[in-house]
């Protein structure tokens, strides 16, 4: 086991949580952690501090919540935690270089995705969304440009034909962790060099929007169906049912031609809707002030809304 280092760590979501809360538990000193500023959440729009902040709060860790990092005054403060690395996992902040520069052994992040793909914002959900056979965590050794820099290790997992990402994100946050501490170990020891990307080959992962979940019953049933499970739980695809907001969890790809919309068959097995090209198969709908319900369950109380030759998104 190498020496202990002193850390800091920035990050924000509850993906970047799991990855501190292995960082407290190993033998390093994490000397303070960053996260982006409270932001108001819920019905009452009141501030809720991040998932990174409770955790720290809750391990008495000094947290430290500037608007910007291109701030002289934080990045002052910064230098003087005299920190050997700093480790940031979905911080949501740009690094500007003089940040970058100013820990001992530089910064290093966890990126979920198998860098060169997927750099950006939402790296799970456009990999399935993507069709993509595998995904994993690369932990690399940061530079200004956004996620371009040198690969120290990877971890990879299937991407499954039932995965949402959700079940990604939690698998991922998962094996991102115990990578993060190797790299640590082998950056300390000055055993490990990065590999550097070949850009020729890189994607971007743009950020989600409520707009793309409307669901284009146009579009070829096979790649929908992708997009349902890359949006769940967030922020959930959406169509029209009469004229009131219908949002789909869950659906599988199904036999069946008709008019781009049009609900083609239902039972206690499914809702058939036609897409652009085959059919798609919901099986999980949520109604204006219902919660979540197999269609099943839908069906036996509310069959009458689900008639043949109803158009779903018509008008929206």
């Amino acid at each position: 086991m190498s020496q202990a280092l002193r850390l800091v760590f920035a990050g924000t979501p509850e993906f970047a949580a799991e990855h501190l809360k292995a960082l407290l538990a190993s033998q390093h000193e994490i000397v303070a952690v960053y996260t982006q500023p409270d932001r108001p959440a819920g019905r009452g729009q009141k501030l809720m501090p991040s998932p990174v902040k409770q955790l720290a709060l809750e391990n008495n860790i000094a947290v430290l919540q500037p608007a910007t990092l291109r701030d002289p005054a934080a990045q002052a403060e910064l230098a003087g935690l005299n920190a050997d690395l700093m480790v940031v996992v979905a911080y949501g902040l740009i690094l500007p270089q003089v940040v970058l520069d100013t820990p001992r052994l530089g910064c290093i992040n966890s990126h979920a995705s198998l860098l060169p793909r997927w750099r950006g914002a939402a790296p799970i959900q456009r990999a399935v969304q993507a069709g993509d056979a595998e995904s994993g965590v690369t932990v690399m050794q940061m530079e200004a440009g956004l996620d371009t820099g040198p690969m120290l290790l990877k971890v990879t997992t299937a991407i499954t034909s039932d995965d949402t990402g959700g079940s990604l994100h939690d698998r991922l946050a998962e094996l991102g962790p115990p990578a993060v501490l190797q790299a640590i170990e082998g950056l300390a020891a000055g055993t490990l060099q990065g590999d550097v990307q070949n850009n020729d080959l890189a994607t971007y992962a743009h950020k989600l929007n409520k707009d793309e979940a409307r669901l284009d019953w146009s579009r070829p049933a096979v790649e929908l169906e992708r997009l349902v499970r890359a949006f769940n739980p967030w922020p959930i695809c959406h169509s029209t049912l009469n004229g009131e907001a219908l949002k789909v969890l869950a659906a599988q790809p199904a036999d069946g031609h008709g008019a781009p919309g049009e609900i083609l068959n239902a039972s206690r097995d499914g809702l058939v809707v036609a897409c652009g090209e085959n059919a798609l198969r919901l099986t999980r709908l949520q109604l204006p002030g219902g919660k979540a319900l197999n269609f099943a369950d839908l069906f036996n109380s509310r069959r009458e809304q689900f008639a043949v030759g109803t158009v779903l998104g018509a008008g929206a």
